[in-house]
């Protein structure tokens, strides 16, 4: 039998990705002012339009990136080539505006909304291109925190551009050898030239070696290096502004300086599990030539306005992976025919059922993520209440851990609902996945950021404000609501109450309750977002009232909230035995 005779598969067709979406619509009505609304609202109809023609043709046309290290004469060159589909994709980031809409803050505290809103609609045939706009984001925000008035008037306006032509993109160096996500040892060292003082260029040369270098095609990069001594760790560390090429500010016309101008030489391009599109390299420093930003040896405070930004874009790209998978599950069970032909995926319940736990995944991380991303448009534009400050301090990092914790998960399940073909490489579903898996470890692990907040923990207005804004939710819920609601009530009343006793015994806590309390965070949090929408969507009658209540009732009683609770529990009542047992669980007795 030929090809072409036979039974023919009917192709899905997505949709879309705003009007189709079951989440992002009904959020961003809530959310946004009516007059924000109806101003975005038709952007992101047109962008979503883009999404699926356009910038999806171009995503198509992307390659992974080469290094040539020699020329022909033996000369070291370093050229990296990236392909014409990745430099596409990064014009569209800046024609849409992303990061520009956050910095021209048309829309005050909800120009985070707007612009995470097309970051989310494009994320998942983006070939994880705004890893470099996160952080052209991150450092832009540093500029305008630290930045000298030089700095702001030059890099600023070419880092949140709308012209790819003279938009600068940034990358951001951490990651060393000895370390990883520990910067307390790291080895590249600083030292101030004739020009480190009295000039808004303050110049030191580094040394050293970064062994994990996202966005190695960027203009610029932030980096720690050490100007004081080893034994300080981290404290004798100072964030660095680093051109890649010199002259860092030239005219369009010149030509585009040599890639070892600057003492930065590639060592190689890192093979990695997924992200392959990105170029992320190991990097050699060599008399590289950086400006200090802000003061000297308060490099670690001064960079987490880039971690703070780089985790919610890891968040959205979590969320985004997962709409993209979501939605090729959901237009396949429209046209996939079972029973002999006699029946189509949709209508059968088993398959809706599953197809319903993904969606309730989705809806909880995306619902989390943009109400953290409010908090921080309020605090980035002056007008963020006291609690509002604490929250953000949590919720970044509990949104970049626990949309990694449940994203792969959530597209993996997506891929099984079609069967052998969501296992084909073409379908995209397996590309996400492997893209979303790196969300576990880059910009902290999900041990790394529990220990964070435990940190964060020790001021205790931190989890008061934690605990208020939550009762305060609960409170909300009329009265001929809580009577529907009453099991799923009483549930994460529990879960609020155990995360404040959890935290509150921070100076004494269990070397094994850290990471479990992070994801009780996470639930709980998403759990009282949800609850939020859902009686706003009570009050005022909505459309989707009834969906949108139900949501809250299933991830709160389904959605693992009692599991990680008793996760918490066992943790927090384990003894030097279990401890013990674990290591021989995983070592053998014998070590």
């Amino acid at each position: 039998m030929g090809v072409e005779e036979g039974f023919q598969p009917i192709p899905y067709l997505e949709g879309n990705p705003y009007t189709t979406d079951p989440a992002l619509p009904g959020l961003l009505k809530r959310l946004l002012p009516p007059s924000v609304a109806a101003e975005v609202e038709p952007d992101l109809v047109r962008f979503g339009d883009e999404v699926i023609t356009s910038i999806r043709a171009i995503s198509e046309r992307v390659a992974p990136p080469r290094l040539t290290q020699y020329n022909h004469w033996g000369q070291r060159v370093d050229v990296l080539e990236t392909s014409e589909g990745w430099r596409d994709l990064k014009a569209v980031c800046f024609k849409e505006g992303m990061p520009g809409i956050f910095y021209e803050r048309k829309y005050n505290e909800y120009s985070r909304l707007y612009g995470f809103a097309k970051i989310h609609l494009m994320a998942g045939d983006s070939h994880v291109i705004h890893c470099p706009m996160s952080m052209t984001d991150g450092c832009a925000r540093v500029l305008e925190l630290i930045g000298t008035p030089e700095m702001k008037r030059e890099l600023l306006p070419r880092l949140i551009s709308r012209d790819p032509s003279t938009a600068f993109t940034s990358g951001q160096w951490m990651t060393e050898r000895p370390g990883g996500s520990d910067v307390s040892l790291t080895e590249t060292t600083a030292t101030p030239t004739e020009h480190a003082k009295g000039t808004m260029w303050p110049e030191f040369q580094l040394n050293g070696f970064k062994w994990f270098s996202s966005a190695t095609d960027s203009n610029i990069s932030v980096a720690l290096a050490r100007t004081g001594d080893t034994k300080d760790g981290s404290r004798s560390l100072s964030l660095f502004l680093v051109p890649l090429r010199l002259p860092l500010i030239r005219d369009i016309s010149s030509p585009e300086p040599s890639p070892i101008s600057n003492g930065i030489y590639v060592h190689r391009l890192k093979n990695k599990i997924g992200t392959h599109i990105v170029p992320t390299a190991e990097l050699s420093l060599q008399s590289t030539k950086a400006y200090l930003l802000g003061e000297l040896n308060q490099g670690v405070k001064n960079i987490i306005p880039v971690l703070n930004i780089t985790r919610i874009y890891s968040g959205m790209s979590g969320i985004g992976g997962i709409r993209k998978c979501l939605a090729i599950a959901t237009t396949y069970s429209q046209v996939r025919a079972i029973r002999s032909g006699t029946q189509v995926l949709k209508d059968n319940a088993l398959h809706v059922a599953q197809l319903a736990s993904i969606s309730l995944t989705y809806r909880a991380l995306t619902h989390l993520t943009y109400g953290t991303i409010l908090m921080m448009g309020k605090v980035e534009t002056g007008v963020a209440s006291v609690e509002e400050q604490h929250l953000l301090r949590i919720l970044t990092a509990v949104v970049k851990a626990f949309t990694a914790e449940k994203a792969a998960a959530a597209m993996e399940e997506a891929m099984t609902t079609l069967g052998g073909m969501g296992y084909m490489e073409e379908v995209g579903i397996g590309r996400s996945i492997r893209d979303a898996l790196v969300e576990k470890i880059w910009e902290g692990t999900t041990a790394v950021l529990a220990m964070e907040i435990v940190r964060s923990a020790k001021n205790p207005t931190t989890f008061a404000a934690f605990g208020s804004w939550s009762l305060r939710v609960i409170d909300s819920v009329p009265d001929s609501l809580k009577v529907r609601l009453q099991h799923s009530l009483s549930i994460l009343q529990a879960g609020i109450q155990q995360t404040l006793a959890v935290y509150k015994a921070s100076t004494d806590m269990s070397p094994l309750v850290p990471r479990p309390a992070l994801l009780l965070v996470g639930h709980t949090a998403s759990s009282v977002f949800l609850l939020e929408h859902a009686v706003w969507s009570w009050n005022t009658k909505d459309t989707e009232c009834e969906t949108d209540v139900e949501v809250f009732r299933r991830w709160v009683v389904e959605g693992g909230l009692s599991g990680v609770m008793e996760e918490v529990r066992i943790a927090q009542e384990a003894v030097k035995s279990r401890i013990a047992t674990n290591r021989s669980i995983t070592y053998g007795s014998k070590l």
